[in-house]
């Protein structure tokens, strides 16, 4: 998507989608594995893709330094309302910069403990060019931390609200039409593995984020008990198979250390 795309999806993504069980199931079940492969605090975090800094705003609070690239200025100006409501100790470890993923390795001039793209390579339609940029960024030891949408899985979600011409569809094709009403693209987890290791990273470990709240919508009851979804999420995500049948696959890795 380009930049002035997000303007009007803005609100409905930070709102509706962060808001909403899915949303949060999928923050919860990312920044619990995530944090299994992290170096502990201080360290240097980079978000590409940020947007509004939902994933990395837990991180700056648990005291690591965090900047967030986004080419979206209005995504941007969501993460300052977000920022200005933390205290001064947390507000100083957050840096804002506008740039795309794709160039974030050379607008940046430092290398990090930690290299973040979720939910970002699923709106690309080549990752070739982001996957460069993301495995720049990472410091040798330095943790590569990509979510993407699982293509294997794309005709469940149409087929169980019984929209079944999609859900045929779905099988020969690798895009859709996302809850924002934007094409996205499906990927491999192997084929996404494989070019990590063409750029000296090694996958470290994968893991499912959401399985059975996927399909909920907005307009469903929802029963506040987000203890209980967020521990039968967690679980569904390391095992198989049902990590293998989540909607979004969370794939590490770790740059190789120089010799």
């Amino acid at each position: 998507m380009d930049e002035d795309e997000w303007e009007p999806l803005a609100d409905q993504f930070v709102s509706g989608h962060y808001g909403s069980i899915r949303g949060r199931v999928r923050t919860h079940v990312i920044d619990r594995h995530l944090r299994e492969h992290l170096p502990p605090p201080p360290g240097r975090i980079v978000d590409v893709g940020g947007g509004a800094g939902h994933q990395s705003l837990p991180l700056a609070r648990a005291g690591y330094d965090v900047t967030i690239v986004d080419p979206s200025p209005a995504m941007l100006a969501r993460a300052e309302q977000l920022i200005a409501l933390e205290p001064p100790e947390v507000s100083r470890r957050i840096t804002l910069v506008e740039a795309s993923g794709e160039d974030a390795s050379r607008v940046l001039d430092s290398r990090f403990s930690a290299v973040l793209c979720h939910g970002v390579v699923m709106y690309l339609d080549d990752p070739t060019l982001m996957l460069d940029s993301l495995c720049e960024l990472a410091r040798p030891g330095g943790v590569v931390s990509i979510v993407a949408k699982n293509v294997e899985v794309m005709a469940v979600l149409p087929a169980l609200a019984g929209d079944w011409e999609t859900a045929l569809a779905a099988f020969s094709n690798d895009h859709q039409i996302n809850g924002l009403g934007v094409e996205t693209r499906g990927d491999r987890r192997e084929a996404l593995a494989a070019m990590l290791v063409d750029r000296q990273v090694d996958p470290i470990a994968w893991y499912g984020v959401r399985l059975f709240t996927d399909g909920w919508t907005p307009d469903r009851v929802e029963l506040g008990a987000d203890d209980i979804v967020f521990a039968v999420e967690y679980e569904a995500s390391r095992r198989d198979p049902y990590r293998q049948l989540s909607r979004l696959f969370h794939l590490l890795g770790r740059r190789i250390e120089s010799e």
